[in-house]
């Protein structure tokens, strides 16, 4: 999938969405949008009249023109509903489009499958059902989803998240998890399947992101009600004004056609036709930074959230403790210690043993691995809790915890610095992890292993709270360090020494105040935290339970995407919101626009509001119609690129909308009007 954000509309979705468009047509798809419905039923109706314009009743003559202009409403009728259905596809087409890059992944693939004499055969990858244990080799790809029981291999997973970078899997742990459509580039895992056919994570993905089921939230379906309603009540006003012109002595019937037009001017068309594309768009906005939402109400959950609950480790930090200090103890100067100190991380291929090195040379000390090729590397292990090197001297050198050096140095006969456990409880206060580091039974120091915060977390922190949004950081630390790292990055709350149940209880809490609470996680251990959470972003990289639980999930495992997750659902919400506010502006200025220059016969006071000065009765409705049109293709790419959204109050964003789109929505029919006019006037159509 790729991981392009533009917005660009390739000419196969274009020519793709041109058909479905006419497709749309069928009445039983139409009333699902109950404005554009109306529409529909409007041109069926001056369809009619084109071949008959008495077909109501009517008494017009041969000459009259009521056939050519009952003709020009119809088209441009069919045309509104025609570019209603188009904005529709248009957004469902660049799904289908995704779920075709996706398709792509899935080929007619093998898999060497065991049975039960411990001996591998070669199947159909078809034929694989859940529990199987199978075996890939180097080269080949993941037939299946499952999870990793043996072996520790690099998976290209480019296929469906569009990352080149590899990614490490192996058995245990949260890292377990592999896609069927995935391709093993080095060693070899034995996985056990955990999806029948037509189950599997990319099958859900395909089926998800062609929006097939997708239904309205409750949002939207709030938004439809209003917009029945007020097309029910323009209905009303345009059905009742027949009757009221000849109460009032005009004695001529307005023709339905007029009435029709009018009813379509007056109704919120542009909204009723792009609601739906707004909403498909918005989920494809979550695709393409690689989410995929298993509803379109989850994005638009996020974009209501009210608090954000973090895991420490890998969200909001780097992921590893790295060493950030040197600190000498006793009679040794910080040379000394670091010499020590990188002898004892020299074979320590661990993150925090690299890091070790890497703040040496950076101070000026570095030793070539090569010329201790006969040393002997000590691995650190949960007994000893240290590591490092035995000399071929006989010497040792070792770094581990400082209560396990401590004990070791007093059991050698060794004597431990006055000044350790002052500066061990420094670096603690500190928030970070000393570790001792000694040669022989002498103590030389301590390294500063300290959490490393992302950069610019403290700035993402900051407009998230501007959104109204409370981040909470939860973390197995200590409260003392909790605290250390929470006052970092600037989050608002923590949680330390956290328990599953412990980030239940904060959801809970948190929904039972009327709030929306969104996490992120990938163990089985956040599964009940993620399945209770109103926005459950599970990574791509975590157990199937995870993956389960959560209404989203990270194909790139980025627990950080939580925060654009959430600025997404909020531009779904403030696109729907903008072009609503413009729409509805739209139709009240529409109608201070034609209704003067409509009923200037009827009743000539009319002639005070009738500023526009359009050419007549008949123009004025033409050139509404047009434009009312017009409008609809002319904001899918708004609808589709969404409004940006900035950090801002609630008063503020609607002080926003409205001089934006409510101003610009009241100004542009004015324009846009007058200019149809004068073309219909000089083409010779205002007169029909």
């Amino acid at each position: 999938m790729a991981n392009s954000r533009s917005t660009g509309i390739s000419p196969t979705i274009v020519n793709h969405a041109i058909v479905d468009s006419f497709r749309k047509l069928d009445p039983r798809s139409m009333v699902k949008s109950p404005v554009m419905f109306v529409v529909e039923i409007g041109f069926v109706i001056t369809l009619l009249l084109s071949f008959d314009p008495n077909l109501f009743g009517g008494h017009y003559g041969p000459g009259s023109g009521e056939r050519p202009f009952n003709i020009v409403v119809t088209v441009i009728l069919f045309i509104t509903v025609l570019f209603g259905n188009f904005a529709e596809a248009i957004a469902e087409g660049r799904g289908k489009a995704q779920a075709e890059s996706l398709r792509k992944s899935k080929t007619d693939l093998t898999a060497n499958r065991k049975r039960s004499d411990g001996t591998y055969e070669n199947v159909p990858a078809t034929t694989l059902r859940r529990g199987d244990i199978i075996r890939v080799l180097a080269g080949e790809s993941i037939p299946a989803d499952g999870e990793v029981v043996e072996g520790l291999g690099s998976v290209d997973e480019s296929a469906i998240t569009g990352e080149s970078a590899p990614v490490i899997r192996g058995a245990g742990g949260d890292f377990s998890s592999v896609t069927g459509g995935t391709k093993l580039l080095s060693d070899e895992l034995v996985i056990r399947v955990t999806a029948n056919p037509g189950e599997s994570f990319l099958d859900k993905m395909i089926g998800l992101v062609e929006g097939a089921s997708r239904q309205k939230t409750p949002n939207e379906l709030a938004l439809s009600v209003l917009l029945a309603g007020l097309t029910l009540i323009f209905l009303i006003v345009v059905v009742t004004l027949d009757p009221m012109a000849r109460y009032v002595g005009h004695g001529k019937s307005i023709d339905i056609a007029t009435l029709i037009a009018l009813l379509v001017c007056l109704i919120p068309t542009t909204i009723g036709a792009l609601l739906s594309a707004i909403g498909i768009a918005g989920m494809d906005r979550v695709i393409r930074f690689n989410v995929i939402a298993k509803s379109g109400k989850a994005v638009e959950a996020a974009g209501d959230v009210n608090t954000l609950i973090l895991d420490k480790t890998g969200t909001i930090t780097i992921g590893n403790r790295l060493a950030s200090e040197f600190v000498p103890v006793g009679k040794h100067d910080e040379k000394s210690l670091i010499e020590v100190a990188v002898l004892s991380s020299l074979f320590d291929e661990t993150p925090e043993g690299r890091s070790v090195v890497d703040l040496a040379k950076e101070k000026g000390v570095s030793y070539v691995r090569e010329n201790f090729s006969d040393a002997t590397n000590v691995e650190f292990s949960a007994d000893t809790r240290m590591s490092g090197l035995d000399l071929p001297d006989g010497s040792v050198v070792r770094k581990g915890a400082v209560d396990a050096i401590r004990k070791y140095v007093q059991q050698q006969g060794g004597t431990v610095p006055d000044d350790l456990d002052e500066k061990t409880n420094r670096i603690a206060r500190e928030g970070g992890t000393p570790l001792a580091v000694i040669s022989g039974k002498d103590v030389y120091g301590l390294i500063y292993l300290k959490d490393i915060v992302k950069p610019g977390m403290r700035e993402r922190f900051e407009e998230l709270r501007k959104m109204g949004i409370k981040t909470v950081m939860c973390t197995g630390d200590n409260p003392l360090t909790a605290a250390t790292i929470a006052k970092e990055a600037g989050v608002d709350d923590f949680i330390a020494e956290a328990k599953p149940e412990d980030k239940m209880r904060l959801i809970r809490e948190e929904q039972q105040q009327g709030k929306l609470v969104a996490m992120s996680g990938d163990g089985t251990n956040d599964a009940p935290a993620l399945a209770q959470a109103d926005v459950g972003l599970a990574m791509n990289t975590g157990t199937p339970a995870a993956k389960e639980a959560g209404n989203m999930v990270d194909l790139d495992s980025d627990p950080t995407k939580l925060i654009e997750v959430v600025s997404i659902g909020k531009q779904l919400l403030i696109t729907r919101g903008a072009i609503t506010t413009f729409s509805i502006a739209n139709d009240v200025a529409k109608y201070f626009a034609i209704i003067p220059a409509m009923f200037l016969l009827m009743i000539p006071q009319l002639q005070a509001l009738n500023v526009m000065h359009l050419t007549s009765p008949r123009s004025a409705i033409l050139s509404a119609l047009i434009f009312n049109a017009i409008i609809i293709p002319l904001l899918i790419p708004l609808a589709m690129r969404g409004v940006k959204y900035r950090p801002m109050s609630a008063t503020g964003m609607l002080m926003r909308n409205i001089l934006i789109y409510g101003v610009g929505g009241v100004i542009a029919p004015f324009i846009g009007i007058k200019v149809i006019d004068l073309i219909i006037t000089a083409v010779g159509l205002a007169h029909i």
